[in-house]
């Protein structure tokens, strides 16, 4: 079983900051995954001092791309050597947006497979996500991903 907490994100992400949009995964298996993002000042999606919409459905997506991503590396690769990953939505079948959140809050998301399909190359899915701030639900989305582990050749 994986430590969750000795796991650096950036290992399994292909973002990098300014635009990595998760800090910490909270939950992970084959079906679901959370995080964890605080809302930092001089993030790239900041008006008006609020996290606009566009960086919620980013988070969304950097959040959902970590249960399939999660498929390419070893239980036991916690430095994420294992597989160089590339992703990207290849659609938003639906988003709603029912707020944004204040700079300074923390906003955990929670996304949930719905379907895979694999190949040698890439993976493509269909996932459900959540974003919450405390209580309140900031926005709900389905969307798909293609991942592609960049090692892999065609």
């Amino acid at each position: 079983m994986i430590d969750l907490d000795k796991i650096d994100v950036s290992n399994f992400l292909p973002h990098r900051p300014p635009f990595l949009m998760v800090d910490k995964v909270l939950t992970l298996n084959d079906e679901q995954v959370s995080t964890l993002f605080k809302i930092k000042e001089d993030n790239l999606f900041i008006e008006n001092n609020y996290f606009n919409e566009i960086g919620l459905v980013e988070n969304a997506a950097q959040t959902c791309s970590s249960i399939v991503g999660k498929s390419f590396f070893n239980d036991d690769d916690i430095k994420g050597e294992g597989a160089n990953l590339i992703g990207f939505i290849s659609a938003i079948k639906k988003v709603t947006i029912f707020s944004c959140p204040i700079v300074g809050n923390t906003i955990i998301s929670k996304a949930k497979l719905t379907s895979r399909y694999d190949t040698n190359n890439y993976s493509i899915c269909s996932l459900e996500c959540n974003i919450y701030e405390e209580e309140t639900l900031l926005l709900s989305c389905v969307m798909n991903l293609v991942i592609k582990d960049l090692k892999i050749a065609l």
